[in-house]
């Protein structure tokens, strides 16, 4: 009964953090003049993009990423590139 219990909650676990993750596979580049740009689709979440920018930004030792413009792209996996400034 007890190894049951365990097995439920485990699995009640597993899949509760299976979906809060983010099904978008999102890339982030860093461009010459010093902008982050994070590739995303059209239904991904702003806060999502913010979060993937400042992960790169700090690989640059940098603390946050600031939006400074979205745009468009021809590639069908990715229709839009967000553009993020670092700051400290």
């Amino acid at each position: 009964m007890r190894t049951q219990y365990t097995l439920f909650v485990c699995l009640l676990a597993s899949i509760l953090v299976g979906c809060g993750t983010s099904v978008y596979d999102l890339r982030a580049y860093t461009q010459s003049d010093g902008l982050v740009g994070v590739h995303t689709v059209k239904s991904a979440k702003e806060s999502e993009t913010q979060a993937v920018a400042e992960a790169e930004c700090k690989k640059k030792g940098k603390r946050r990423a600031v939006f400074v413009e979205s745009r468009t792209t021809v590639n069908d996996r990715f229709p839009i590139t967000n553009l993020y400034m670092c700051r400290d």
